[in-house]
C-alpha cells in the first residue's frame, strides 16, 4: 500500500487531502505542528507533530514513505511581514527526500506564484500585492527550489480557495495563454492532489486549478 506524507496536514487543503487520501485507501503520515490535535482517526493514519522546517524532524517523517505532498499555509496575521515558511521548509525537505531516495513531490503553491505572476490582471494586481505579496514571493522561491531539484515534482497552483464541497468539476489549465484566476474549493484541490499520487501525467508541470 502506498504511504503518503502530507506536510501541513492539520487544516485547509492539507486536512482535506488527508481525509481523501485515507478514504482512497492510502496510508497517511500527517505532519503538522498540531497533528496530535487532529480530530481525524483512522487505522491508516499516523499523526506526526513536528516543525516542517526542521531537517531532523523531516528525516524521521519521510522514512518509509513513497510520496510527499506539501500543503503549507500561513495565518492571516503572518501575511504582512516577511514570509519564509515555504522556501525554508522546501529547502530542508529536498535534500532529505534525495537522501532517502524518495522522488515524488507534489507541492501546492498558488496562482500568482512563479511565472504565473504575469497572468494576474491589472484589477487584481494591487490587492494581490498588498495582501499576498510577501507570501507569494516566498512561494516563488519555493517553486524555484523545486524546479532546480532532480525530484519528480508537480507544482499545483489553485486559484482563490473556498470551503465548498468536492465536485470534481474543475479546470486544469496548462496553456499559459489561458491562465486565469478563479475560485476552487479546497476539497477539489485535494481531489487533484490525491489523483497525482499514482498519476505521472503532470510530472515537471505546474498546472493552474480553477472552477
Amino acid at each position: 500500500m502506498t504511504r503518503v506524507l502530507i506536510i501541513g496536514a492539520s487544516s485547509g487543503i492539507g486536512l482535506e487531502t488527508t481525509r481523501l487520501a485515507l478514504s482512497s485507501g492510502y496510508r497517511v503520515r500527517a505532519l503538522a505542528r498540531s497533528a496530535d490535535r487532529m480530530s481525524l482517526s483512522d487505522p491508516a493514519l499516523e499523526k506526526f507533530s513536528a516543525d516542517a522546517t526542521n531537517r531532523d524532524s523531516l528525516e524521521k517523517a519521510v522514512a518509509g514513505v513513497d510520496v510527499v505532498i506539501q500543503t503549507l499555509g500561513v495565518r492571516l496575521n503572518q501575511l504582512f511581514g516577511p514570509v519564509h515558511l515555504f522556501s525554508d521548509s522546501t529547502n530542508a525537505l529536498i535534500p532529505v527526500m534525495q537522501a532517502e531516495g524518495i522522488k515524488r513531490l507534489i507541492c501546492v503553491t498558488g496562482f500568482g506564484s512563479g511565472d504565473s505572476d504575469g497572468a494576474i490582471n491589472c484589477f487584481e494586481r494591487l490587492p494581490f500585492n498588498f495582501f499576498l505579496g510577501q507570501a507569494y514571493q516566498d512561494k516563488s522561491r519555493q517553486e524555484d527550489l523545486i524546479r532546480h531539484s532532480d525530484l519528480d515534482w508537480t507544482i499545483v497552483r489553485p486559484g482563490i480557495l473556498t470551503g465548498g464541497s468536492r465536485t470534481g468539476r474543475y479546470k486544469v489549465i496548462m496553456d499559459r495563454s489561458k491562465w486565469r484566476n478563479g475560485f476552487i474549493s479546497r476539497a477539489d484541490v485535494a481531489d487533484f492532489l490525491v489523483k497525482q499520487i499514482n498519476d505521472r501525467s503532470y510530472i515537471g508541470q505546474a498546472p493552474v486549478l480553477v472552477n
